[in-house]
């Protein structure tokens, strides 16, 4: 599974991209699920986000959908965090 994370927005507006591909990972039980539920949680259009807040665009296995602050769901913002992190 190919999970991408797309953030736009902030105090700056600066945008920043990351990617995990889960194939080779002992933990990709834990990705997929995440991934699954984070989709299951997001929009299919982007939301309207708080002034300077992240807004989001997760695309898995060629599926993007859209999510923002501060209504992230826990699911969503684990997942972000990890492929931030992990894919950097």
């Amino acid at each position: 599974m190919r999970i991408e994370i797309r953030r736009t927005g902030g105090f700056a507006g600066i945008e920043r991209r990351a990617a995990v591909d889960t194939a080779a990972r002992p933990d990709a039980d834990e990705w997929h699920a995440l991934a699954e539920q984070s989709l299951a949680d997001a929009h299919e259009t982007p939301p309207v986000g708080v002034p300077d807040g992240y807004s989001y665009q997760l695309t898995v296995d060629g599926r993007t959908v859209y999510c923002a602050d501060p209504r992230l769901t826990d699911e969503q913002r684990k997942l972000i965090t990890w492929v931030m992190k992990e894919g950097a």
